[in-house]
């Protein structure tokens, strides 16, 4: 084995423990759309999974088959139909469902049964349980059109799913719902995901999708000046699903938008969309800091917002014994009275836990933060993480393209999390000027 295998290995396995820890025992529901099994990526796929559950995920896992079923039609020489964005299932078509999910769960079950020597997949047990856990009532007639046999969630047995769950198995399952009358009907996977998550208030509701997530400009094209919005707070994801129009396809904007939002509004504090055409995508996303996909997540008003004058007793009283040891340089009342709005806090019970300001630099198209301060009985839990993302999202609402900081102690904390250290002459002419050269802050720059 090679010295720098040693060297990139071992840093890397470090800075993925602390996921692992974080992620074990929590409740995961997958959605994989029947088109990444249709592209050939089941394989891969069901081999992530299984490393997942193997570090104490609990993982359920909604499998997609819209191609697979149109497909099934075609070779009978029947239409496929769509309105509303749902599928208008009759007779020829639930037969094509039914067929479809059957082939399937055949192929995801084969996919975890496997252990080949020298594979990811090798001295795995992954134990794949389906059941009758949705009860369906029919779409109906909406605006004169006739669903037939479309159906939506009445109700999930949580109950049972949880049971399965804590059995040590993973839980599959198809896109179907039965009343209780024994009819069948054909749900879509978002929609059962979905009202899984809800129903067993998941800590992640993932979607593997068509599409790479939700762009920072959802109305321009993918360029490297419109990349991925990795994090997309819940008002924000709201007040653009508001200004989209219905989803009609997998591909349109609102289409798995509609979903994370209903599911986040409903408790699921964390709802992914991620494209399985990238090898390793949900591996990258769930171990990686900032994942390659979007997730809109509930950051609760309360609980991570903008500071108001209200607020400026309490940061001072939390920064206030990081000023007297030196960590942070010191401000006095008067200026964090002016800058207030510059602050973002996290707040629990009316006390404030973190804080950090972000100062702009328009002409440079960047912003200093500066004074990022959790409070010790709250710190190795992640409000350091969420308040560095909520700076993060105002910079790039701002148009900037990079964020800084000056720091003489917390140097690796910042480095793990996408920064790089410039020289001091990087700083813009104005915050160079305020550059204190006797205190040797080390100047790190980050990326938007």
């Amino acid at each position: 084995m090679s010295t720098v295998f040693n060297f990139t290995f071992v840093p890397w396995f470090r800075s993925v423990a602390p996921y692992i820890h974080t992620h074990r025992g929590k409740t995961f529901v997958v959605a994989l759309a029947g088109e990444a099994i249709a592209a050939g990526k089941l394989q891969n796929i069901a081999q992530d999974l299984a490393l997942i559950q193997s570090m104490g995920v609990k993982v359920v896992l909604v499998h997609g088959f819209r191609p697979q079923v149109n497909e099934q039609l075609r070779a009978k020489g029947h239409e496929a139909k769509y309105s509303h964005g749902m599928r208008i299932t009759d007779e020829v078509a639930l037969d094509s469902a039914q067929e479809a999910a059957g082939q399937l769960r055949y192929e995801i079950e084969a996919a975890f049964s496997q252990g080949l020597p020298n594979t990811p997949m090798a001295g795995s047990t992954v134990r794949v349980i389906s059941g009758n856990f949705i009860t369906a009532r029919p779409v109906g007639v909406v605006d004169g059109v006739d669903f037939k046999h479309s159906g939506l969630v009445r109700k999930v047995d949580a109950v049972g799913i949880r049971r399965t769950l804590d059995f040590g198995a993973m839980v599959l399952m198809s896109p179907f719902g039965f009343s209780p009358t024994g009819e069948a009907f054909n749900l879509t996977m978002e929609e059962v995901a979905t009202s899984v998550a809800i129903s067993i208030q998941a800590d992640k509701l993932i979607f593997l999708t068509e599409i790479p997530g939700i762009r920072m400009d959802s109305e321009l094209p993918e360029s490297e000046d419109n990349p991925i919005d990795t994090e997309l707070p819940l008002a924000a994801a709201e007040k653009l699903l508001a200004s989209l129009p219905p989803a009609q396809r997998p591909t349109d904007t609102a289409f798995y938008l509609q979903h994370c939002v209903k599911a986040c509004k409903a408790g699921v504090e964390r709802n992914h969309i991620l494209p399985f055409a990238l090898d390793g995508a949900l591996l990258l996303e769930v171990y990686v800091h900032d994942g390659v996909g979007t997730m809109v997540i509930d950051e609760k008003l309360e609980s991570l917002r903008e500071a108001t004058v209200d607020d400026i007793g309490g940061i001072l009283q939390l920064i206030e014994p990081f000023e007297r040891d030196g960590t942070l340089v010191k401000r006095d009342r008067t200026e964090i009275e002016r800058d207030a709005d510059h602050y973002t806090v996290i707040e629990h019970d009316g006390v404030i836990f973190g804080c950090a300001a972000l100062y702009p630099y328009p002409e440079e198209r960047t912003a200093e933060m500066a004074a990022l301060t959790v409070s010790p009985q709250s710190q190795s839990v992640g409000d350091g993480e969420r308040i560095l993302k909520r700076i993060e999202h105002r910079a790039k609402a701002q148009g900037l393209d990079s964020i800084f900081v000056l720091t003489t102690r917390t140097m690796h904390w910042f480095l793990k999390r996408g920064f790089q250290q410039v020289n001091p002459d990087w700083l813009p002419d104005a915050r160079k000027r305020k550059y204190n050269w006797d205190r040797k802050s080390l100047v790190l720059v980050k990326k938007l």
